[in-house]
């Protein structure tokens, strides 16, 4: 068993991916009505690469930076779905300049390691 991949990110200025990962945890929960998970299945249509048929999961990859700011390594998650999302943080008692950061955690089922060239490691 896999430990659940849990990304901490910046939030955009229109808050879009906050609300893409919020939308997709409503639609796949139903937390105010049942109605919510066929409307949000029924809005996604082909364009966003889900893997199911029902919208539910998506593969994702995180590619690992060397000190250079370039790609190390890429770590390939599959069926991956949010099950939790923190809310928006910002530390006020700070003097520069901030963004806010979120949190959101995944369940996936398994996960693979490749070179930058897509060599399996």
């Amino acid at each position: 068993m896999f430990e659940d991949l849990t990304v901490k990110f910046l939030v955009d200025e229109e808050l879009l991916n906050y609300m893409e990962i919020q939308n997709w945890l409503r639609g796949i929960n139903y937390p105010e009505r049942l109605a919510e998970i066929h409307e949000w299945q029924r809005d996604q249509g082909d364009y966003t690469g889900f893997t199911d048929q029902k919208n539910l999961y998506s593969d994702a990859t995180l590619i690992v930076l060397n000190s250079k700011q370039l790609g190390q390594f890429q770590v390939k998650f599959e069926n991956c779905f949010p099950y939790a999302l923190g809310p928006m943080q910002l530390d006020a008692t700070v003097e520069d300049y901030q963004y806010f950061t979120a949190e959101v955690s995944f369940k996936y089922t398994i996960y693979n390691i490749f070179d930058m060239k897509g060599k399996r490691l």
